[in-house]
């Protein structure tokens, strides 16, 4: 399936901000990107631009492709709930983010190849769907012989604010995920009221 597969930084300048986690080359370039990115005098966007920027900015963060994000939000809207919480929800549910959330792939790109690769385990059952849907209650692992795998290791070794929605067990390399998360709980900066408002029109 596609995916987006060039460079990071462009991206993370084109929405202001290091959606893609640390990266030292937008510290330096902190501007959008283009012969005139340092140009403080670029046009305003209209409404409709400020929407659609956000909604691409969702999509960049969690991996997602177009139809799959609008398959989510249609799916979001049908659920009780507040329809752009509910959206984040859903793909904070996602097994490739989950993976990453639990710190067992250091990006969700690694965790989405993880996933891809057979080495994540969701009750028991290998499983190599990223877009898979997590429940309350659903226990990810690592799978047995993928364990000593270095780029687990690596990403583990990482020091990470854990999320209150998951429980990580570091000796079985495994996690329960306990809940949907609260959009309180949810650190990216998305504002998901406008992703509505565009879907909306």
């Amino acid at each position: 399936m596609a995916r987006y597969i060039g460079p990071k930084t462009r991206i993370a300048r084109k929405f202001g901000e290091p959606i893609y986690g640390a990266d030292k080359y937008f510290e330096r370039k902190n501007y959008p990107p283009g012969s005139h990115g340092s140009n403080r005098r670029r046009r305003k966007l209209s409404e409709y631009g400020v929407q659609l920027k956000e909604k691409q900015k969702a999509k960049y963060t969690y991996g997602v492709l177009e139809k799959q994000f609008s398959n989510l939000f249609k799916k979001a809207e049908a659920t009780k709930g507040v329809t752009g919480e509910v959206l984040l929800q859903f793909l904070e549910a996602r097994l490739d983010n989950v993976v990453y959330r639990l710190g067992i792939a250091p990006t969700r790109a690694g965790a989405r190849q993880l996933v891809s690769h057979r080495h994540i385990v969701v009750n028991g059952s290998v499983l190599n769907v990223p877009s898979y849907q997590v429940r309350p209650g659903d226990v990810v692992s690592v799978r047995e012989k993928s364990k000593a795998l270095e780029v687990i290791q690596d990403s583990l070794a990482i020091s990470r604010p854990g999320s209150p929605w998951l429980e990580w067990n570091q000796e079985q390399l495994e996690g329960k995920f306990l809940n949907l998360p609260e959009r309180s709980e949810i650190p990216e900066n998305i504002k998901e009221q406008l992703i509505v408002e565009l879907y909306s029109k």
